[in-house]
């Protein structure tokens, strides 16, 4: 799926830091936990309790976020519709990666069983 240069410049440059808050909030509100959410977050980037904390406090953009991070080599399995946008379909890497990030928050929010959000065998 195409999405626009403009989009594609707009999600690089936004923080995560100004993200994060509303993860939180997104989560909590059905009932899971901000350690949850870390290990999601952990999951997908390898940033751990601290990497997070620091990045937040630089308020560094999610080009920088994901610039540092290292990828899951199973995030390809993260499959479904975010935002209106079909992940499998996106070609930006970095906005497909953003997009990741979203899908695993939602699907953390919607209660599902972590093992299947981690893409684990045992979900297999």
């Amino acid at each position: 799926m195409k999405t626009t240069k403009d989009h594609d410049e707009r999600m690089a440059r936004m923080t995560f830091a100004s993200v994060y808050p509303h993860y939180v909030a997104k989560i909590e509100k059905k009932g899971r936990t901000e350690e949850e959410l870390h290990q999601v977050i952990s999951w997908l980037t390898g940033f751990n309790a601290k990497d997070l904390h620091r990045l937040i406090q630089k308020e560094a953009s999610f080009e920088q976020f994901f610039a540092k991070a290292t990828v899951n080599p199973n995030a390809h399995l993260i499959t479904g519709s975010i935002c209106g946008y079909r992940i499998e379909e996106i070609e930006t890497l970095l906005t497909k990666q953003i997009r990741y990030l979203d899908k695993l928050v939602d699907e953390l929010a919607k209660g599902r069983k972590m093992e299947k959000i981690l893409r684990t065998a045992a979900a297999a």
